[in-house]
């Protein structure tokens, strides 16, 4: 029985929160959305010069001479790593094979 009591309770919760952030944009509908700003994270999502590879579909050996070869290709040196802006290098990929 209690257990019931608290499930309803989440919901009437979670319930008054979608509705209240409704709410707030009501008379800005061009607002983001929660989802949009989640969206908003993925695009400074970073990928690591060990995992480069994967998303690009080369080889381990190729990788590694991306900056030498590419000295325009996006990227961001942290910590003397090398890391790749997903988003932006999705985006050089695309205006390359023009």
């Amino acid at each position: 029985m209690a257990l019931e009591f608290l499930l309803l309770a989440l919901g009437i919760a979670a319930a008054g929160y979608f509705l209240g952030e409704g709410l707030k944009n009501f008379k800005n509908p061009g607002a983001k959305s929660l989802l949009d700003s989640l969206d908003d994270d993925v695009e400074h999502e970073l990928i690591s010069a060990k995992e480069v590879h994967n998303f690009m579909g080369i080889e381990k050996e190729d990788a590694k001479s991306l900056i030498e070869e590419h000295p325009d290709i996006p990227h961001k040196v942290i910590n003397g790593k090398v890391y790749y802006p997903k988003h932006s290098l999705r985006e050089w990929l695309v205006n390359a094979g023009k």
